[in-house]
């Protein structure tokens, strides 16, 4: 069963161009290493409020350990919002 993530933060709002160049990057990451392509999207009433939806995921183990490392890697963490994290959801076929 593949499983689709859904991730959200709340990014400063000052960086909107840092946070797209670093989720880019950290998306082209994903892609490169597993095959997954990644969509951006922001709230329509609060641009500060983004996130990121992979979908079609057949190992989530090895899915989860490319995500993590590829936002380490991207120094995610500098253009999250004070008090801010990313917060992912998991769903799958019912």
């Amino acid at each position: 069963m593949n499983a689709g993530y859904y991730i959200y933060y709340r990014i400063q709002a000052d960086s909107a161009g840092e946070a797209s160049r670093i989720v880019g990057a950290l998306q082209a990451d994903v892609l490169k290493e597993t095959g997954v392509r990644g969509r951006l999207l922001h709230r329509r009433d609060d641009p500060s409020t983004w996130m990121e939806i992979y979908e079609g995921i057949p190992d989530e183990k090895a899915f989860q350990g490319v995500l993590r490392a590829a936002v380490e890697r991207r120094g995610f963490a500098a253009i999250l919002a004070p008090g801010s994290r990313r917060v992912s959801e998991i769903f799958v076929p019912l």
